[in-house]
């Protein structure tokens, strides 16, 4: 019996994943994004000579792209990363509104994709402030206590050890 409750709660411990950023929320929200504009970028016309289309899915991309990359970096740049996400995400919301002015998008998809980018913004924004809050986050720079200041690694002290938030996932 007690190896079926140990086999249980085996099951219903998350699984951490490799790369961190599939753990985050938002890189999955992205992704469904990226992934709804490439369903409905049939519907665009074929001879779009502005490359719109093209612009709008590339822009979706960069912003799981931002997170993924700027994952794997210390907390600082993790931030800079995720502020060009938002860029992204306001690129995205031009190449919208673009679409939908050149009657190219429909008005539930314009309305849907404003809803995505929205969403997407205030959980990254999320993300950046409680990545500010953590202490030691200093826009990167550590005091080394000879006057100057060095860029902080993800190692804590330079001992090689990973910070506890870096093993926790917690950003």
């Amino acid at each position: 019996m007690a190896f079926d409750q140990d086999d249980k709660i085996e099951k219903t411990e998350k699984q951490v994943t490799f790369f961190r950023f599939e753990d985050l929320r938002v890189y999955h929200k992205a992704l469904d994004y990226a992934n709804w504009l490439l369903e409905i970028s049939y519907l665009f016309p074929d001879n779009d000579k502005t490359k719109l289309v093209e612009k709008l899915n590339d822009s979706a991309r960069n912003i799981s792209l931002f997170i993924a990359e700027g994952s794997s970096r210390n907390k600082s740049q993790f931030v800079y990363y995720l502020k060009m996400a938002k860029s992204a995400i306001r690129e995205c919301l031009v190449f919208t509104s673009l679409a939908f002015n050149a009657n190219q998008m429909s008005d539930a998809s314009e309305e849907e994709s404003r809803g995505q980018l929205m969403e997407m913004t205030k959980m990254i924004g999320a993300l950046i402030t409680s990545l500010q809050r953590t202490p030691g986050y200093d826009n990167g720079n550590e005091y080394n206590g000879n006057g100057n200041a060095y860029p902080r690694s993800r190692y804590d002290n330079h001992s090689g050890q990973i910070d506890e938030d870096e093993m926790s996932g917690n950003y």
